[in-house]
């Protein structure tokens, strides 16, 4: 079975703890003393219901406030496939949080309060979503129960987000009517809206197609460890030289020709292993060991890929950057440290382009510092070059975090725009 990871997204309040509890709880994902914990501490609240959001909003300052604050990473599996959920905050001061949550996501939920239509929070989580090339989104119209079920206003609100969403990058948009609290069109057909014609949302969710969304083209594979087994007791083992990493794009085969980088030297592919034996072939995500036919000086942070398809070889990159650090300001000058793929560098921001408003998509471009939860575009020059793709192309090369020398605190998260 394949996993599909997908991200909640959505303003304050628009049920995205709820919807997740009603997954769980209906595709009978959790244990009873989870359920019996829910149950008192909602009766302990004086809630008539179970309040299902409780499955996920784990702390206490969540539970107080009934927000959502820390991304909550949630499993359960159906006979057709695994899922891992990241549920994300809605508030506009944990900008940072959903940017971490949907970034690893093959699709997004993005929830609409039926009775409130399309808010802003739910355009910057639109947009956002684009941004970090989230393959599919699915906008779930929730709380249809308190609009009567209306056809009229899940239309209404429908050409109002198609209307937005013409001027994102939306390749694969879905939208289903829901009711998390009672359950509506979440793990089965709602007979309260026979109008609606599509499947529930869990039907949507394990039969969505995201094999193709991988980058099975551009064979990308960074190094992350050199495999050799010095104290092994098998003869045979020896003189083994692998090395270790995750497939980040492409096809591996052996016998396929490959190139080293940064020392441009080609070779073959001798053999995959795995920890279940040989594979035939490796592609993403998969993690392998690779070992080649000739001996070549490789370490962590190189880069195997194909000799007519390499990625950029940069020391100067144009990226968006999502700033994440509270108190301290990203601004032209500053000094950081660069981790993209396998690879460390030492980085300086050359310019600030741009600092991107995410409600309005306008571009400030007199903007001189970035801060907590902002976005923009930035030059950065490191110290050694990078092996590249645009993120667009490649969420996995073209994708890198930015660290505080001093604190070692992840401070920023970027996408990789242009690479000279």
């Amino acid at each position: 079975m394949d996993i599909l990871r997908f991200a909640t997204a959505g303003s304050v309040d628009d049920g995205k703890s709820t919807l997740i509890g009603r997954l769980l709880f209906d595709s009978k994902a959790i244990f009873e003393d989870q359920l019996e914990a829910v149950e008192r501490t909602s009766r302990d609240r004086g809630t008539e219901y179970t309040d299902l959001s409780l499955l996920t909003d784990g702390l206490r300052a969540e539970r107080e406030q009934g927000i959502t604050i820390d991304v909550a990473y949630r499993y359960f599996a159906t006979p057709r496939r695994k899922f891992i959920i990241a549920d994300t905050p809605g508030h506009i001061q944990y900008t940072r949080n959903m940017v971490t949550g949907a970034s690893t996501a093959d699709l997004a939920i993005i929830l609409i309060d039926a009775r409130k239509g399309v808010l802003e929070q739910s355009r910057r989580h639109a947009f956002l979503t684009t941004l970090l090339r989230v393959p599919h989104l699915v906008l779930a119209v929730n709380k249809m129960d308190l609009v009567d079920y209306s056809e009229a206003r899940f239309e209404e609100i429908r050409e109002e987000f198609t209307a937005f969403a013409s001027k994102l990058n939306a390749s694969d948009l879905t939208f289903i009517p829901i009711s998390a609290l009672h359950g509506d069109n979440v793990v089965s057909r709602s007979e309260n809206m026979p109008w609606y014609e599509g499947t529930a949302l869990l039907h949507h969710l394990e039969h969505v197609h995201i094999a193709s969304d991988r980058n099975l083209v551009d064979v990308r594979f960074p190094v992350q460890y050199v495999i050799r087994p010095h104290n092994a007791t098998n003869q045979s083992l020896h003189d083994y030289r692998g090395y270790a990493g995750q497939v980040a794009g492409g096809v591996l085969k052996p016998g396929d020709e490959v190139m080293h980088l940064p020392s441009g030297l080609t070779t073959r592919i001798k053999s995959i292993d795995s920890f279940d034996g040989a594979l035939d072939e490796a592609f993403p995500p998969m993690s392998v060991t690779i070992r080649l036919e000739d001996d070549i000086d490789i370490s962590r942070g190189d880069m195997i890929c194909r000799p007519h398809n390499q990625p950029h070889v940069a020391q100067e990159i144009d990226a968006m950057v999502a700033w994440m650090a509270d108190g301290v300001r990203l601004q032209p000058r500053s000094k950081l440290v660069l981790k993209h793929t396998t690879r460390t560098a030492r980085t300086v921001v050359r310019d600030l382009q741009y600092r991107l408003d995410v409600n309005t998509l306008h571009r400030d471009e007199t903007a001189t510092s970035l801060g907590l939860n902002e976005i923009g575009r930035v030059t950065l020059r490191t110290t050694q070059p990078l092996f590249v793709d645009d993120y667009a192309r490649n969420r996995l090369t073209g994708g890198f975090i930015l660290i505080d020398e001093t604190t070692n605190g992840t401070v920023g998260a970027g996408m990789i725009v242009d690479a000279h």
